[in-house]
């Protein structure tokens, strides 16, 4: 028989839950000062206060937002910098805002967000949903580890429209909307640094207007290329005025520049955190993922390594299923789930209208990842260009898998099966266009076969050793360094 003492009709488990609110409430704050200010705001904060924003005017539609994206993207850095905006720009009083960490709920306290939410309803605004009469704002993060938290959301949602939600977690956040809440939440997702950012947020160098929307329509239209040579010219000019090396830039943030936190810390430092937060994927993402057991641990593990020591080629469970030993079904479980938590993502061989039995090609979701992890492993030499070409590869594909994710260009992104093919190669629908990487010295003569190959109307060659954005003939060159 179980014994619940009660202190004025709440039971000391609620009580428990009250301290922990109370002290979410009204200390928050000191967390402010070493989250809030490491550095300039990223674009998703813009993002996320244009909705704030549009609530507090009276728009109710955007009120259960999604933020998903990888660990280390700097998630809960922008739940705080939201906090810190409501808090001091929007005078929205302590009371109305809570911060809450679903692990910590999950770990510490074993309740889920619905109940939390009730007892700070009952206990700070003695009131139920139906009753509230002013806004509430509710910052939940790593919402990944409730199960239920898309439901949670839901019937709050359902209940109230003075409550504003924001949940992130994993990328694999919205894999796990329940059925009935898709309607209802707005979905933003958070990717690593691209170049551009990066620039912004280390060197202070701001946006050239419409630059990637221009390079976005040159590379996947073959639009605009007097344009996209002007607005880079701009951005060239922006840096040098700053005193800005941009190609010294380019190979610091092809190195260490994906992840905020890689602004201000040194090389090895970068390295470590970035191998942390692996780790914490491989520990906690994966397994509130796939109820894998303790053993498999290791086999993910073995798998990351491996792909992080390999030259971007093709993968199969059933390669790594002979390497590892392990049952082909287990690695492609490991594989899918790995996909889901966006560490990396998979590239399919084209095979135009036949499906094509070729193994996959797998890219980090940041140069900076793979960098990481060879230097923890070995195969790291900076100076080395073999090493720092699949870096530039890497990025590139994660650059378009990124624009594939985000923006509104309609194409599949594959690679080039044929011996000797091209990189990569965008299924348009109306045309393939062949995209090769280089880093280093190499001529056109693979991107030309590929032309002819697949009857395309022009290709692209990104290197290092273009200086601009040109086009020769039905091939158009843009460096690294220019890709937004």
């Amino acid at each position: 028989m179980i014994f619940v003492v009660i202190f004025d009709g709440v039971t000391m488990e609620d009580q428990k839950i009250i301290n922990f609110l109370n002290d979410s409430i009204y200390n928050l704050d000191k967390n402010l000062s070493s989250y809030s200010q490491i550095f300039d705001n990223r674009d998703m904060y813009y993002e996320l206060r244009g909705h704030i924003d549009d609530f507090l005017n009276g728009y109710v539609e955007n009120r259960f937002i999604t933020l998903a994206g990888l660990r280390g993207v700097g998630k809960t850095t922008i739940l705080f910098q939201i906090y810190n905006y409501l808090i001091n720009d929007k005078k929205i009083p302590k009371e109305q805002v809570l911060y809450l960490s679903a692990d910590d709920l999950n770990s510490f306290l074993g309740i889920d967000i619905y109940e939390t939410i009730n007892i700070f309803l009952e206990n700070f605004h003695n009131t139920r949903p139906y009753g509230l009469d002013k806004e509430i704002f509710i910052l939940i993060d790593e919402a990944h580890f409730d199960k239920k938290w898309s439901l949670a959301g839901k019937v709050f949602y359902d209940k109230s429209m003075k409550i504003f939600f924001i949940f992130t977690g994993s990328s694999a956040l919205n894999f796990e909307v329940n059925v009935d809440a898709v309607r209802r939440i707005k979905k933003e997702r958070i990717f690593p640094l691209s170049f551009q950012e990066y620039n912004k947020l280390k060197n202070k160098i701001p946006y050239v207007l419409n630059y990637k929307k221009t390079i976005n329509d040159l590379i996947f239209k073959n639009e605009g290329i007097e344009i996209a040579k002007k607005l880079e010219n701009e951005m060239i000019m922006d840096s040098f005025n700053h005193n800005i090396d941009i190609k010294e830039q380019w190979n610091n943030y092809l190195l260490v520049g994906g992840f905020p936190f890689g602004l201000s810390l040194n090389k090895k430092d970068v390295y470590e955190r970035t191998f942390d937060f692996v780790n914490r994927i491989m520990f906690k993402d994966v397994l509130s993922l796939n109820s894998f057991n303790g053993k498999t641990i290791s086999v993910i593990s073995q798998i990351i390594t491996y792909i992080a020591l390999q030259n971007p080629e093709g993968t199969s469970a059933d390669k790594l299923s002979g390497i590892l030993s392990k049952p082909k079904k287990t690695i492609q479980d490991i594989l899918n789930t790995l996909e889901k938590t966006h560490l990396f993502f998979s590239v399919k061989p084209y095979g135009g209208l036949k499906q094509i039995k070729k193994p996959w090609e797998y890219y980090f979701l940041s140069p900076s990842i793979m960098a990481a992890l060879r230097y923890r492993f070995g195969n790291f030499n900076q100076r080395d260009n073999s090493f720092l070409g699949v870096l530039a590869e890497t990025y590139v594909a994660s650059y378009l898998f990124k624009v594939k994710e985000e923006e509104n260009y309609y194409f599949n992104l594959y690679y080039d099966p044929r011996k000797n093919g091209v990189d990569f190669l965008l299924d348009t629908w109306d045309n393939i266009i062949p995209v090769e990487v280089v880093y280093g010295k190499k001529d056109k003569k693979q991107i030309k076969l590929a032309i002819n190959h697949y009857k395309s109307p022009y290709g692209i060659i990104i290197s290092n050793t273009t200086s601009k954005i040109h086009q020769e003939d039905n091939i158009i060159y843009i460096p690294l360094s220019s890709l937004p």
